[in-house]
């Protein structure tokens, strides 16, 4: 066996497996635990492709930013060892029926689409490019997306915790 699959298998599993904890766990700081070792998985198979650029935003950004931003939330409502709501058998039946219709639409688009391999000429980016691109306010720059992102959660965050304040 080849040490790339058994490196590839073992991060899919770990995956795989906090997934499905993060999402059946009835403790809401479990459920971001497990949210936790989902994002360092993902960031494991960027720097595995050696996509090390789009790992180390994955650990910053996702693994450092957003799960601190949920665990803050949760700490600061202080309700993180309160049990979340059991769902009833209809509403996760209709969630597994989502589940599976993405599925199926997601395999059936990646086997019909033409990627164009043919037309990738083998030479990267240059990192003047890239960082222009990433720093810039154009029409193809990406400093507009983050900022907004960023003001989304700061919403999204103040929002939840004006509602659990009331509660």
């Amino acid at each position: 066996m080849d040490i790339n699959l058994i490196i590839f298998s073992g991060l899919a599993i770990v995956m795989i497996v906090a997934a499905i904890f993060a999402v059946t766990s009835s403790k809401i700081m479990r459920a971001t635990t497990n949210l936790l070792f989902v994002l360092f998985g993902t960031a494991g198979l960027y720097f595995f492709l050696h996509y090390t650029f789009l790992g180390a935003v994955q650990i910053t950004v996702y693994a450092g930013g957003i799960v601190v931003l949920f665990i803050f939330a949760v700490l600061l409502i202080g309700k993180g060892s309160v049990d979340v709501t059991q769902t009833s058998l209809r509403r996760y039946l209709a969630g597994m029926a989502t589940a599976l219709t993405g599925m199926i639409l997601t395999i059936y688009l990646i086997g019909n689409t033409d990627f164009a391999s043919d037309k990738f000429n083998g030479e990267g980016v240059a990192i003047k490019e890239l960082g222009m691109a990433l720093m810039g306010t154009d029409k193809y720059n990406y400093i507009l997306p983050f900022e907004v992102m960023s003001v989304l959660l700061l919403a999204c965050t103040v929002g939840a915790i004006m509602i659990a304040r009331k509660k």
